[in-house]
């Protein structure tokens, strides 16, 4: 579904997004302000009292009208004649109209409810099991001003059976319950650009991931585009991957049950030389996320300095909870299948998220045992099998460099500057580490359920800590209980904390309209992406309008690219180079990644000052490098 996008400005944005500000799930769709709320009062089956309990609601001043009804109620029972007498067996229905004024203070007593219009008529739902009727509504509101009577109205509901059984549901399925929301397109300045994405959304029109990333490159280059028509078609054929592979993974637990999942390897390009990107093992994994995680791969590596395909792929298997044996099976299982489309000359792949040196040590195993040679180790953390003694720090340690080359050219620096991070990875550590040791103060981290603040800041024995944390599995809540001056809010984001640098490092789409507003709001002004698309299209928006500079992840995340072919290099294995060593190469990578990407954003005609220049810069001299390669190599 396309939508026109018109300018938002940001003045109105921040008035329209002020009920999204606040830390609250309450949401009323077309209900406005002493609107009535159908509340459907007639008498149950499985509470007899309820037919004669009165709903309280908000206190205002009664007007004429609400008097003469109310004296109209009281007088009912004397007015009843003789000819009434044969309804008295029948159940009488009455439908009750309630003014209700919803107030924002009252979101966080009813989280569950929000309030949507059925049949024409404004009614009150669950936001669990999206249904309403009696079992939900009994007695919904308590008094305004009655803390206890509202929270009894919240037990109420959270004990009733009908929403019980909608929390086991969910529970048990894996998809959490999520809205439909229309795809977003922007706009494009020349019909060229437009027609490129139009035909990736006829042909892929349920990949959503994989639209927003072709979207996003699109209107990066259409200055490229618009210059040459031949890169109309390279664009064309760039955006069709040329080898998707979708397999069964078969595994057995520990208590002998049998499970399958499915597994996905894309390789999208290989004009530059063989394939290497990540696997994730994730639920939410899915071939969109795998071809747009590819796509941009191939865009990363093309800016690196070292030139290679790019390739992406992973399975829908949680290793979250599982054993070691059921993960050194799922990986065995996983590889059997992929691994004749493995090798040094053709595709290599490396860790990501949910995988890291325990799950990559199994697949090199099997895949070694399978493809009965050494050759071309996988990229991976363990000495002893691979290169680098750095390889896990050379992401999160270039998006650092990465923040300090951009800050260095407007004669700032780290030093002093509170720093949000998001995640609780190998990323996120590794980023608060190298931010430690250039004086910043970072003081968010956080996971799938909420995020933890220390307002005096992370030190390196509190990252010790919650690096033990993560190790045994625990919530970063127990945190708190260790530092009195930190806190932990369950299913929230860190970006309303003040802050003058973020570095988003959960996952795709972590940061909506509202979190890019709460980040202007709190003071950011240099985003730096540790996650690959960290920012739905409405955020980008937002921070563009609000001058907030963007380091994107295809520049500012090329130093795991940089640490994979220097871990693979003969030449460096044999030298054994220092951490210091190391991190001067890495260094030097990530500048030249910089100045590649600002060079062609100029070229292009795109200012230096501008906050956006950097993800132009990036896509364009990417985009040139695999074109050119395409271009020698004739139409395959």
């Amino acid at each position: 579904m396309l939508l026109p996008v018109s300018g938002l400005g940001m003045n109105s944005t921040m008035d329209d997004m002020n009920l999204i500000q606040q830390r609250h799930h309450l949401v009323v769709r077309e209900l406005g302000v002493g609107d009535e709320i159908d509340l459907e009062i007639g008498p149950g089956d499985d509470d007899p009292s309820f037919a004669s309990a009165s709903l309280i609601s908000a206190p205002r001043e009664p007007s004429v009208d609400d008097q003469d009804e109310t004296k109209q109620i009281q007088m009912m029972p004397s007015l009843q004649d003789e000819n009434q007498d044969l309804s008295k067996g029948q159940p009488l229905k009455k439908k009750k109209k309630v003014v209700k004024r919803w107030r924002e203070e009252w979101a966080d007593t009813y989280k569950w409810a929000y309030v949507d219009v059925k049949d024409g008529t404004a009614r009150i739902f669950c936001s669990v099991c999206r249904e309403y009727g009696r079992k939900h509504r009994r007695n919904p509101y308590g008094n305004e001003g009655s803390r206890n009577m509202q929270m009894s109205a919240l037990e109420e509901h959270n004990n009733s059976l009908l929403h019980k059984e909608a929390v086991r549901l969910q529970m048990a399925s894996k998809d959490k319950i999520v809205v439909d929301k229309p795809m977003y397109v922007k706009a494009l300045m020349s019909k060229t650009a437009g027609s490129i994405v139009e035909a990736a959304l006829i042909r892929d029109p349920h990949e959503l991931e994989f639209i927003q990333s072709v979207q996003e490159a699109v209107h990066s280059i259409e200055r490229v585009i618009g210059k040459n028509s031949h890169y109309v078609n390279i664009m064309e054929r760039l955006l069709e991957p040329e080898r998707t592979i979708i397999f069964r993974v078969p595994w057995v637990d520990d208590r002998g049950e049998t499970h399958v999942n499915r597994g996905f390897r894309v390789q999208f390009n290989q004009a530059l030389g063989p394939c290497r990107g990540g696997i994730r093992f994730h639920p939410s994994m899915n071939l969109s996320i795998a071809k747009f995680l590819a796509f941009e791969q191939t865009l990363k590596n093309a800016l690196s300095p070292y030139k290679l395909g790019g390739a992406a792929g992973g399975s829908d298997f949680d290793p979250k909870g599982k054993s070691d044996n059921e993960i050194m099976r799922f990986c065995q299982s996983f590889i059997n299948e992929l691994y004749r489309y493995l090798g040094p000359d053709q595709d290599l792949p490396s860790e990501e998220m949910g995988v890291g040196a325990r799950e990559m040590g199994y697949l090199f195993g099997q895949y070694r045992r399978l493809a009965g040679h050494f050759q071309g180790s996988f990229t991976g953390s363990r000495v002893f099998w691979s290169g680098s003694s750095l390889r896990t720090e050379a992401t999160g340690y270039g998006l650092v460099f990465f923040a300090h080359l951009i800050l260095g050219d407007s004669n700032r620096e780290l030093k002093g500057l509170r720093c949000a991070v998001s995640g609780s990875g190998k990323i996120a550590f590794h980023v608060i580490e190298k931010l430690l040791a250039y004086g910043a103060v970072p003081i968010t981290v956080s996971d799938s359920k909420g995020y933890l603040v220390d307002e005096d800041g992370f030190d390196f024995m509190k990252i010790q800590f919650l690096r033990d944390i993560k190790a045994q599995q625990r919530s970063l809540r127990d945190y708190s209980k260790t530092y009195a001056r930190s806190k932990y809010f369950d299913e929230a984001k860190p970006w309303t904390e003040r802050c003058d640098v973020a570095f988003p490092c959960a996952t795709q789409n972590e940061i909506d309209q509202s979190d890019a507003i709460s980040l202007v709001n709190s003071g950011c002004r240099l985003l730096v992406e540790g996650s690959i698309m960290p920012c739905t299209p409405e955020a980008v928006d937002v921070l563009r309008k609000a001058n907030v500079v963007v380091a994107p992840a295809m520049a500012a995340g090329a130093g795991g690219v940089a640490a994979g072919e220097l871990e693979l290099n003969h030449e460096f294995n044999l030298m054994q180079w220092t951490p210091e060593d190391f991190e001067s190469k890495l260094q030097d990578s990530m500048k030249q990644t910089y100045q590649r990407a600002l060079k062609a954003a100029t070229d292009f005609g795109y200012e230096k000052e501008s906050p956006e220049v950097l993800v132009y810069g990036a896509a364009i001299a990417a985009f040139l490098t695999v074109a050119q390669g395409m271009t020698d190599q004739g139409c395959v």
